[in-house]
């Protein structure tokens, strides 16, 4: 159980981390002189990891029975 919760732990902090950095990147990308870079060479917005469907977002069932 408690491997579980530790490896639970992991996923949640690397989306964080991703998320957080795919908002840098976007915030980045906005500001002047960025931005006279970002047009040109087409940087586009990055996408922040969400889960949209419920069965994905539901907690997985593990039996060590």
């Amino acid at each position: 159980m408690e491997e579980l919760t530790s490896t639970e732990n992991k996923v949640s902090f690397a989306r964080q981390a991703f998320n957080d950095a795919v908002m840098n990147f976007n915030n980045q990308r906005e500001q002047f002189p960025n931005n006279l870079i970002a047009g040109p060479f087409n940087f586009a917005e990055a996408v922040m990891l969400e889960i949209e469907e419920p069965e994905a977002r539901a907690a997985v069932k593990v039996d060590f029975g």
